[in-house]
């Protein structure tokens, strides 16, 4: 079984290279399974919207986790009712539309995938605690009993909180992957129990950026020039940023893991 799991698509720039490139990647990496953070995919690189969520799918996209951006696109609160392969994070406020988790089957009916979203507690948008959610999750979800396996999004701003939710989900999860700071991490590696870890996938987006969004209006508004406006996202050529992960389908668990970055910035084939 390959996964293959994709951090945070910026603005147009990003869905661009994507909608160039994804099913190319799909096609020569013989990945199974496909998911994508897609929080900050709307053209203004906050939210999205169903037409983005839509092209993801059309794409091969299996699955779209999100973060604290979920809800910057109205129409959104609407289509994630019916929508079950859009998630926002499990611990969002109580009565928040949508779901946290889902279980989905891979495109040939063999498996099931269940897919966990969740959000850090520190420097984020008010939500419920994060590690009470996954305790509640860990028992919701089994792997190779409710799932064949099983994929967690943590969208965080802090690294520590992402490495213990790591070690918490070891050899219950298949792999677990930090997104939100749009910055890959070079700690790609299998841990203890069999569980893949990335504390940041990094982004699919724009590198000559500020995480993404223009460069020279990031520096005014760091400056406090009173000509500053709006952070919109950078235009130009985007680089896709990911993880594959190659699982046993007996245990459920990683067998190997490996970063996935191809662009023109950053890049490893």
């Amino acid at each position: 079984m390959n996964i293959l799991i994709l951090g945070d698509v910026v603005g147009s720039t990003g869905r661009e290279a994507l909608k160039k490139r994804l099913k190319t990647i799909i096609k020569e990496k013989n990945i199974d399974f496909t998911v994508v953070n897609g929080e900050n995919a709307d053209n203004t690189g906050r939210g999205i919207t169903k037409e983005n969520s839509n092209s993801f799918f059309d794409l091969g996209v299996d699955v779209i986790t999100s973060g604290n951006h979920i809800w910057d696109q109205k129409e959104i609160m609407t289509f994630i009712e019916n929508e079950k392969r859009l998630l926002r994070p499990y611990n969002l406020t109580k009565g928040s539309p949508g779901k946290g988790f889902g279980i989905f089957q891979t495109k040939n009916k063999k498996f099931k995938i269940a897919v966990i979203n969740l959000m850090g507690n520190i420097f984020m948008k008010k939500c419920d605690d994060l590690f009470q959610a996954a305790s509640q999750l860990k028992n919701l979800v089994r792997l190779r009993k409710d799932a064949d396996f099983i994929i967690v999004d943590i969208h965080g701003e802090i690294t520590s909180e992402k490495m213990a939710l790591g070690h918490f989900f070891d050899g219950e999860a298949t792999v677990v992957v930090g997104t939100h700071t749009h910055v890959p991490t070079s700690d790609t590696h299998i841990l203890k129990g069999g569980t893949a870890y990335q504390t940041d996938l990094g982004m699919c987006g724009d590198y000559d950026s500020v995480i993404g969004m223009n460069k020279d209006n990031s520096l005014m508004r760091f400056f406090k020039n009173e000509n500053a406006k709006r952070h919109s996202p950078a235009l130009g050529d985007a680089t896709i940023s990911g993880i594959i992960v190659e699982a046993d389908s007996s245990s459920g668990k990683a067998i190997k893991a490996e970063p996935l970055i191809v662009g023109r910035i950053l890049k490893n084939f």
